[in-house]
């Protein structure tokens, strides 16, 4: 029986389903979720990210990660540890610049946080050198860490609660002459932040978990977080549920399991979590975060170094950083634990 099969039995008999509960199913189910047996990125799949973009991507994360080390002084071993590794490109960027730092290579014990057996067997593939956990909590305190989760968050759940002009209601999935459909249903529920007749407010609990969880691995550790992500800066109403196939959007409920399922970070609402225990930063947006690092010289450098690929350095340089494309949509925050520790391009 399919995912599609299965949810409609299921909210047949249960009720409707939770735009969080159904963006999991279809995420994660272990017989037929999207990560656990379907995802393809890259340019045949359903997304490109950032680092298989361009490899200036992956060097300057690569560059940040080296600074978070000396902060730290420069320990004899630390965990680095991705999470949400993709196909492994990141990991392999940032690892071909920590050989050009005296002793980070040796000192840097890769951990690959992955859940998806598909992903995990092409990271091992990658990264040969790699431990691989399942999970955050997998994840032991001994050393002090650096920790990269880039797109991560999005696909994380979350509920959405739409203002009606009677209140408050929550969206959710039922089912409608044999076919899944939004529908709205009453709640008690008030979300904190105020919105106008039929705009959306959206909470993930699964986002600020994972915040937690962040949290309490620095200040069992030390060390340092980064996010990187595509999302909202300040508290805002919108409904940004979105599928992806073919690098194309399609309806959420059109193919459970087959296509992949986001929503936007909410890094105020990670903000909230972590600044009562952790140092955390300021909002950037990827630009910013990038350019902060160097990445306009590291540009000019390959240029100079592949004349004939400027053109394609180009369309890599402005796909990273050009607002109108990932440049500002893509956000990126830090945490720190001790909050003596500098997070460098992230501060102001």
């Amino acid at each position: 029986m399919s995912l599609r099969d299965r949810l409609i039995e299921q909210i047949t008999l249960e009720g409707p389903m939770n735009v969080a509960d159904y963006m999991a199913r279809c995420l994660f189910d272990p017989q037929d979720g999207y990560y656990t047996c379907h995802v393809r990125i890259g340019a045949d799949g359903d997304f490109l990210t950032a680092p298989m973009v361009s490899q200036m991507f992956g060097e300057m994360i690569g560059v940040w990660v080296a600074q978070m080390w000396l902060a730290l002084g420069s320990p004899p071993a630390f965990r680095l540890v991705e999470i949400g590794g993709g196909d492994g490109t990141l990991m392999s960027d940032i690892l071909r610049v920590a050989k050009r730092v005296p002793g980070l290579s040796d000192a840097a014990q890769v951990t690959m946080v992955e859940p998806s057996p598909r992903l995990r067997a092409s990271q091992e593939q990658t990264i040969s050198q790699a431990v691989f956990v399942p999970d955050v909590n997998a994840l032991a305190t001994d050393l002090p860490v650096i920790v990269i989760a880039n797109e991560v968050l999005d696909c994380l759940p979350a509920r959405q609660f739409v203002r009606t002009d009677n209140g408050w209601a929550e969206k959710c999935v039922g089912v409608i002459d044999g076919h899944l459909a939004f529908g709205l249903v009453p709640t008690e529920y008030t979300p904190q932040l105020d919105a106008e007749p039929g705009q959306t407010i959206e909470i993930s609990a699964a986002q600020q978990h994972f915040a937690a969880q962040l949290t309490s691995l620095l200040k069992a550790s030390t060390g340092a977080a980064l996010l990187v992500d595509y999302g909202r800066d300040q508290p805002e109403a919108g409904d940004t549920l979105q599928a992806l196939h073919n690098h194309r959007k399609t309806d959420p409920l059109a193919a459970p399991g087959d296509h992949d399922l986001t929503v936007w970070a909410d890094f105020p609402a990670i903000a909230q979590i972590c600044n009562t225990s952790v140092k955390f930063s300021t909002i950037k947006t990827q630009s910013a975060f990038l350019q902060a690092l160097g990445m306009a010289a590291r540009f000019n450098a390959l240029c100079e170094a592949h004349p004939t690929e400027a053109e394609k350095l180009q369309r890599q340089y402005d796909r990273l950083t050009a607002p109108d494309q990932m440049g500002d949509l893509f956000k990126v925050v830090g945490m720190a634990w001790p909050a003596s520790l500098p997070l460098f391009a992230l501060e102001d």
